[in-house]
């Protein structure tokens, strides 16, 4: 969880070193473990069928464990009228199944999970390695509501045919005045 505020409280205690600053980007501190063990993947290896051990590097990824890209979104509450702005910038590094053809037409569908689900999506682009977007989104909707829900973006395709293609996600609790922007890892999306 990102502090969406423009400085922390006065006199509160800067912990920005630390695993447990909530208030820093979460994927500044987190390493990615081996599903196998607890060692950092970037150093562990595995058995092969005959027995020897290959770097994980040398390991083609399966479709959970390879990168799926970047969303860049901003977001900015309006407490004046009770108003959202998300703003969907760019996709960057994005891939897709080879089943969805060469260069697929891509959208971003966003949903508000509040207990009547808001739902928006942009405008389909063709795909590539680096969509831009540029689509700004607004919604009426208390701020006490929209601070105990998420919002999801799913990535998907319109050509071939609709499917999704990868999801990403951020909590709403601190939102202000002050647009913030965030950068969300794409994952495969969930069954």
């Amino acid at each position: 969880v990102s502090d969406l505020r423009p400085s922390a409280l006065p006199g509160s205690f800067d912990v920005s070193r630390s695993m447990f600053d909530l208030r820093s980007p979460p994927h500044r501190f987190m390493k990615r473990y081996d599903s196998l063990s607890s060692v950092p993947s970037s150093t562990s290896s595995r058995k092969d069928s005959q027995g020897s051990n290959r770097s994980l590097d040398t390991i083609t990824l399966s479709s959970d464990e390879r990168d799926f890209g970047r969303l860049n979104v901003k977001l900015c509450y309006v407490s004046s009228v009770e108003q959202i702005w998300i703003t969907v910038l760019h996709c960057k590094d994005l891939s897709w199944p080879s089943g969805c053809g060469e260069n697929p037409r891509i959208y971003v569908k966003g949903i508000l999970t509040l207990p009547k689900p808001v739902h928006f999506k942009s405008s389909a682009k063709e795909g590539c390695n680096d969509i831009e977007f540029m689509e700004t989104f607004v919604f009426s909707i208390k701020l006490q509501s929209l601070q105990a829900v998420r919002l999801v973006f799913k990535i998907q395709t319109q050509t071939p045919r609709k499917k999704t293609i990868g999801e990403c996600s951020l909590a709403l609790r601190e939102l202000s005045l002050e647009e913030s922007s965030h950068w969300l890892d794409i994952s495969p999306p969930s069954k």
